[in-house]
């Protein structure tokens, strides 16, 4: 084993430094972008912040409030073209949804089949947990073969050599974050993982440099943190934990105190407010336990 000595940084490590603006408010700041992506020539505009694709967040219902605001909405794994079909509204907000897939051959098909279906989606997201295997590259090389005019994004990945040969395979925006996420386990099961903001800087300078863009992708809970993510190079933030627990995302809500929390994936509770996220670890000994909780779908 080899240390690192090099400081690394997470967003709650650093602050901005005052400095002189023209602006008189934060309201004035204009958070629409234009991007043009290296291999798929497409265009997109909007507001670069994306709803992750996480169960109770990258849903159709949630896609369609954010389309309302110009942002994208990757949905999870899940919608196939059944689950796609039932949505009337798909055309209108088409531009500003990307369509998740894993690297199993299962994956692969049910994607084919919806673009088959829907080829006017132009985002397709590959997404693993821990994008370092050579598997991983392929898989992300034979989706570039076969879409050759898809935008796609892969991850996730924390450090310079991997993005770059991840831009190198094919992808024009890489998802970069492991394990910082509000629900993810990566680092608690694996050991694996790296300081979000530091990854952020280092993979922006990568991808930057072979004409790329980036997304932050975990670690943020509140909007100071989605400015860090920017601040350190990104194009666009994903949010995971501070998109959930909305009506939109609909899911198991469990009642506790009076207080109404999303149970994901029987993981976390999550407690959303007008000002605040609270994400509680549900342990072992709860589950074994068997707490009598209310639940009712929304």
């Amino acid at each position: 084993m080899r240390i690192e000595e090099e400081i690394k940084l997470d967003y709650s490590d650093v602050l901005f430094r005052p400095k002189r603006s023209t602006l008189k408010s934060r309201k004035d700041v204009n958070l629409l972008r234009t991007y043009k992506f290296k291999y798929s020539k497409n265009e997109w505009s909007g507001v670069p912040v994306m709803a992750a694709n996480m169960d109770g967040v990258g849903e159709l219902s949630v896609a369609e409030k954010l389309n309302e605001f110009q942002m994208i909405t990757c949905l999870t794994k899940q919608h196939d073209v059944k689950k796609i079909k039932q949505n009337k509204n798909i055309k209108k907000m088409h531009s500003n949804i990307a369509l998740s897939v894993g690297i199993k051959k299962e994956d692969f098909e049910i994607l084919d089949k919806v673009l088959k279906e829907f080829s006017f989606f132009k985002f397709i997201c590959i997404d693993v947990a821990n994008g370092y295997s050579e598997h991983f590259t392929s898989f992300v090389k034979s989706v570039r073969d076969k879409y050759p005019t898809k935008t796609i994004i892969a991850g996730n990945v924390v450090t310079a050599d991997m993005a770059q040969e991840l831009v190198l395979s094919g992808a024009d925006i890489i998802k970069v974050g492991i394990g910082p996420g509000s629900v993810c386990t990566t680092r608690i099961q694996t050991g694996v993982g790296y300081p979000q903001l530091s990854a952020v800087i280092e993979c922006a300078d990568a991808a930057h440099g072979l004409g790329a863009h980036i997304i932050a992708d975990g670690g943020c809970t509140c909007p100071g943190d989605v400015s860090k993510g920017f601040g350190g190079g990104a194009d666009f933030v994903m949010l995971g934990g501070m998109l959930a627990g909305h009506d939109e995302g609909k899911g198991k809500i469990v009642k506790i105190m009076d207080q109404n929390l999303l149970n994901f994936m029987d993981q976390v509770l999550i407690l959303q407010t007008k000002n605040i996220m609270v994400v509680c670890q549900i342990t072992e000994a709860a589950k074994v336990k068997k707490l009598e909780l209310s639940t009712e779908e929304k």
